[in-house]
């Protein structure tokens, strides 16, 4: 994977976190029902909303960045993220029967996690660097 492609990585989840993001800072009541989510909590569906707003401002950010120039932060925010809401996801699915857009949460948020992961992977080998521990 080159700079190139970890630019396409950063422009799609920008696109795919800013629409996201947007519809359910705005009307996430009507969006969360159209899907047959229910109960809805407007306030927490909104802070969800806020959150993809500013995960895609980082992958703007990180899109439009040069290679190295602080991308590799952005990427680790973006794993952590993915990572911590697929486990988030998954215990759910795993203790009670879910509706489908749930399981598609789960496979989209899984999916990120792995592009993160492998754009995080390709930057340490790009840049000679080892994992550090603590």
């Amino acid at each position: 994977m080159n700079h190139r492609e970890v630019r396409k990585v950063f422009l799609v989840h920008w696109i795919m976190a800013g629409i996201l993001g947007l519809v359910l800072w705005v009307i996430p009541g009507r969006f969360l029902q159209a899907l047959g989510w229910a109960p809805i909590d407007p306030i927490l569906s909104r802070l969800l909303g806020a959150a993809l707003l500013a995960l895609g401002w980082a992958s703007f950010l990180g899109w439009r960045a040069k290679a190295g120039a602080c991308t590799g932060a952005l990427i680790q925010m973006e794993l952590v993220y993915t990572v911590l809401g697929a486990v988030a996801v998954l215990r759910h699915l795993l203790v009670a029967h879910w509706p489908w857009m749930v399981w598609l949460l789960f496979v989209v948020l899984a999916g990120w996690a792995v592009a993160w992961a492998w754009c995080a992977l390709w930057g340490m080998r790009r840049q000679g660097d080892a994992p550090t521990s603590a």
